[in-house]
């Protein structure tokens, strides 16, 4: 079967990580065929990375060389660019969020669904054998029925050191911060496992002026399991430390720093995955599932990729966590 024509608007961070795993590690599903970013930069370092792959001239040209967009541009752009390339019968793939104005975010949602539209998130987590295999330990009976969740998040800085090139929306309360950008993928993955993602309570602190969020706390349930969140910046010397832990009657698990599946050992101590990779090393391969993935959600078939709604539930919680610190 041939490989699916793949177009990108936005060549930052993620556009060129995509773009790469594409080429490395996805050819059988995907071939780009064209990348479009306004800034001049990302011209010259799409010639460096890509020689052949064009960069064309406008997000129309992009739309109509593929037979699947990957949107990779800042929020605000989400929206107009999903509905021209669902409008000229293309498919969608999304960076997250699927906007900041939640009124915008519904109605796309709802026009989508209703037209039965071929679209989908990248939430990776979709696609993480770590993941995998905390539902396998899961089905074990590691934990037993599931009693409480805790997600902790933290960051020496915000953006972290590799997002620098991205500081000038990523930094601010608009469009960016740590809530959206990585709190979301653990919102995520806790609907996935468990359900509905209910918000009870929030917190959260922003500096003076227009800078994102520094710290957030929340109580939550999902599938009516109780859940804390909290986050912040400063609070470790790793560009990002995380972890999820799951508990019940038999015992916990966790996600440990994005790819790390973990159970405790005979001795109380976290133990990891016998095949776990860090995430750098894992990335690859999980991206790889992900285009697989995004070719077959193009085709119409069956996919594990986050769906609209899901990342449309996420996104609820996410701004009224900021919305309790912008209200307070």
């Amino acid at each position: 079967m041939a490989a699916i024509a793949l177009g990108i608007i936005g060549f930052g961070i993620m556009g060129e990580r995509l773009l790469r795993a594409a080429l490395d590690h996805a050819a059988a599903h995907v071939r780009p065929v064209g990348v479009w970013d306004p800034s001049p930069e990302a011209a010259a370092r799409l010639a460096a990375v890509a020689p052949a792959v064009p960069a064309l001239g406008s997000a129309a040209a992009v739309i109509e060389a593929c037979d699947c967009l990957y949107i990779a541009a800042p929020p605000a752009a989400h929206i107009p660019l999903a509905e021209a390339a669902l409008g000229a019968g293309r498919a969608v793939f999304l960076e997250k969020p699927l906007a900041v104005d939640l009124a915008a975010a519904r109605g796309f949602v709802a026009k989508a669904e209703a037209l039965r539209a071929r679209a989908a998130v990248n939430f990776p987590m979709a696609s993480s054998p770590a993941v995998a295999q905390l539902a396998a330990w899961r089905a074990e009976g590691a934990t037993g029925p599931a009693e409480s969740l805790a997600i902790e998040v933290a960051f020496a800085t915000w953006p972290r050191g590799w997002q620098r090139d991205a500081a000038a929306w990523l930094s601010r309360r608009a469009e960016g911060g740590f809530t959206r950008e990585v709190i979301s993928h653990f919102l995520f993955l806790t609907r996935r496992q468990l359900g509905p993602l209910v918000l009870q309570e929030a917190r959260a602190t922003f500096p003076a002026g227009e800078g994102s969020e520094t710290a957030i706390e929340a109580r939550l349930t999902a599938g009516g399991v109780p859940v804390t969140l909290s986050g912040g910046v400063g609070r470790t010397e790793q560009d990002d430390h995380n972890t999820w832990t799951l508990r019940g009657p038999a015992g916990a698990i966790r996600l440990r720093d994005w790819s790390v599946a973990e159970r405790p050992g005979a001795d109380g101590h976290w133990q990891q995955a016998p095949d776990a990779l860090p995430n750098e090393r894992q990335r690859p391969l999980v991206l790889k599932r992900q285009l697989a993935s995004v070719a077959a959600m193009t085709r119409g078939k069956d996919h594990p990729l986050a769906t609209l709604r899901e990342a449309l539930e996420v996104q609820e919680v996410v701004e009224a966590i900021l919305a309790a610190g912008l209200s307070g």
